[in-house]
């Protein structure tokens, strides 16, 4: 059964808003799923520090960018505004090239927060970084 409460086709990506930094860094929503939300970074030269490796600051992009889209979509409509409350990111591997693929899943949904792991891989399916995002819900949904 899928946790989307906005309208929201399964499977189908989603857009990237324009003129925000996920766009200009190529950030992609390519899947949603019935209890995820898939995305894409390009490692490039948006996306590297000045070794040639993955910024840690884009990691969180993607984990920040998955997890509160999944976190509005998990929001009945006129109900409130999800916003960031705390992100966290361990970063595993390093990543040098090709894609990054994260994949948001819920640990909780609540009335007042939701809390988010999102597992970043590169196109190896190793592990590049683990992230747990955490949304305060603003506006009605805290309220009631």
């Amino acid at each position: 059964m899928s946790i989307w409460k906005q309208p929201v086709t399964i499977g189908q990506g989603l857009p990237t808003a324009p003129n925000t930094l996920g766009a200009f860094l190529g950030l992609t929503i390519t899947e949603v799923g019935e209890d995820f939300l898939r995305g894409t970074l390009p490692v490039d030269h948006r996306t590297v520090q000045p070794y040639g490796r993955l910024h840690g600051g884009a990691s969180c992009v993607l984990a920040e960018e998955l997890g509160s889209v999944a976190s509005w979509l998990c929001t009945p409509p006129n109900a409130g505004m999800p916003v960031g409350l705390d992100i966290n990111a361990n970063h595993i591997r390093a990543a040098t090239g090709g894609l990054v693929t994260g994949t948001a899943r819920p640990i909780h949904i609540g009335r007042a927060t939701q809390v988010w792991e999102i597992r970043i891989v590169d196109d190896s399916d190793r592990l590049v970084c683990i992230s747990r995002l955490t949304v305060a819900m603003t506006g009605n949904a805290a309220g009631k």
